[in-house]
């Protein structure tokens, strides 16, 4: 029910600019010149040599970028979409906790899957397992396997969580 409140709210935030008003939670008495977003990297739970943030915090807001499907010590092979989704809803999970929030403040999800047709059904059977209802909001698209940036990802998946 939290999640439909945050949700709601949400979409009446790109009005508040149109008719002057500033909703920006605890600092809504402050005048737009004073009031300035916060944007706070949280460090990820693995290590990143990448140009990007893996886990960045705003307000009550979290952004996780994008977690590939990984086997066991953080190893890409092809194969088993079960086992790769499992291991990026696991690192999702373990991100989350660390920036204080979880699974179940999970507004969206954005998933890049390799070959949909093969692989949907089987990690819709592993996905609702980690979310509680009402499930979030989700998209995919899909890749070649081998337009994943890495060699053997069958799955890439993001989200925006809420922090209570």
């Amino acid at each position: 029910m939290k999640r439909r409140e945050i949700l709601k709210n949400l979409s009446v935030v790109p009005l508040a600019g149109v008719i002057g008003n500033d909703i920006t939670g605890p600092e809504k008495n402050k005048s737009k010149e004073e009031w300035t977003p916060v944007k706070e990297a949280i460090p990820g739970v693995y290590p990143t040599t990448s140009p990007l943030s893996l886990c960045i915090r705003s307000g009550h807001l979290v952004f996780l970028s994008g977690i590939g499907g990984w086997y066991a010590n953080r190893r890409a092979e092809p194969g088993d979409i079960k086992v790769q989704i499992e291991s990026a809803l696991t690192d999702m999970k373990n991100q989350l906790e660390k920036a204080g929030t979880s699974m179940a403040n999970v507004l969206k999800v954005h998933m890049t899957l390799a070959d949909p047709n093969k692989n949907l059904a089987p990690l819709n059977e592993v996905y609702g397992k980690f979310f509680p209802d009402p499930k979030p909001a989700r998209s995919f698209s899909g890749a070649g396997i081998d337009q994943m940036g890495r060699d053997g990802v069958l799955v890439q998946i993001d989200c925006i969580a809420y922090i209570d």
